[in-house]
């Protein structure tokens, strides 16, 4: 079992300088991170060096171009993570939330004790791990994990759901009893995949992971309970027929970067504020929820959903208004 604490920093204003920046000549937007050009670390060396057990973390979205002038920019002084000549890995997750997602409704509620539960599958390898990630009063954020069997990774087994009951009992999220009913009525809900790039920056003591080709896929049926409250927001047809279908959604040409710094901003952080980026509100749980479920509460990932990702699934404020007035035209 490891445990990790995390103190997570997140605003909602992103990218303010790139209207005013000067147009570049038109290039093939790339397909794939590419980071040939730094040198390489181990795991074991990573861990030792960066293992950032207190950390803070800042999350972005910036196009996959820009996600690569970022490793660029830091290469005379990054290392890659490496393992067996890989230096881009392949994962795959699975959330569990309750019937009515009790997980899901605490992050959309800004309640200060929180949890999210999944399996992680390291694709490359096929190991697999149960994670449970808690926040508690002061908002520090604790991981733990346990090796799970992959065969296992779209449900819980007892086991599992004892170890995740142990964790919201011993990190005071729930009570003990309330724990076991909360693992008891653990569900698969959503699915997720993705490539991850870890860089080190060993000047900094700050890690940086960029995952790129991120799916979300939507496990059962929309939700009912009584959490919900109006109409579904609207969702473009072409994403609902995806969302209907059950089939996974692609965030293509977008990348999640991730910053890990011991206590001051990294030089990743500076990099992607001098290009206009800033920090953003993103989970791949309750953003991917919000998206896959417009029946959901969202306004925590509105903007999110709005701006950084609106191009991409037609989801921008102007489309949605458009939507809600030919639907009620179309009702009357």
């Amino acid at each position: 079992m490891m445990t990790a604490t995390t103190t997570s920093i997140m605003t909602s204003t992103t990218n303010p300088g790139a209207a005013a920046s000067a147009p570049r000549a038109p290039q093939a937007a790339p397909t794939a991170l590419s980071t040939e050009h730094l040198d390489t670390t181990t795991l074991a060396e990573l861990n030792s060096a960066a293992g950032l057990l207190t950390r803070v973390d800042r999350k972005y979205l910036v196009p996959l171009e820009s996600a690569q002038d970022l490793v660029n920019g830091l290469a005379p002084h990054t290392q890659v993570l490496a393992i067996d000549e890989r230096r881009r890995f392949s994962y795959s997750s699975t959330y569990f939330d309750t019937l009515g997602l009790e997980a899901f409704m605490l992050a959309a509620r800004k309640r200060r004790r929180r949890f999210k539960v999944r399996t992680r599958t390291y694709l490359d390898s096929g190991l697999c791990f149960l994670e449970v990630k808690t926040r508690g009063a002061r908002g520090s954020t604790v991981k733990r994990r346990m090796g799970y069997h992959a065969d296992d990774a779209s449900r819980l087994t007892g086991p599992g759901r004892a170890f995740v009951a142990a964790c919201l009992a011993s990190t005071g999220v729930t009570g003990s009893a309330t724990a076991h009913d909360v693992s008891a009525a653990l569900r698969p809900v959503l699915a997720t995949t993705y490539q991850r790039t870890t860089l080190h920056l060993p000047s900094a003591q700050a890690r940086a992971t960029i995952d790129t080709a991120l799916t979300w896929q939507r496990l059962g049926p929309a939700v009912s309970t009584g959490t919900v409250t109006g109409p579904p927001a609207p969702r473009p047809a072409r994403l609902a027929e995806a969302i209907n279908e059950g089939e996974p959604v692609a965030v293509a040409d977008i990348a999640v970067v991730e910053t890990k710094n011991p206590a001051t901003p990294s030089p990743a952080d500076r990099a992607l504020w001098d290009a206009g980026y800033r920090p953003t509100r993103i989970s791949k749980y309750a953003t991917g929820m919000a998206l896959l479920h417009p029946e959901l509460p969202a306004n925590r990932w509105y903007r999110t959903l709005t701006h950084e990702l609106a191009d991409l699934f037609g989801t921008d404020r102007s489309s949605i208004e458009s939507t809600t007035t030919h639907t009620a035209a179309s009702a009357a």
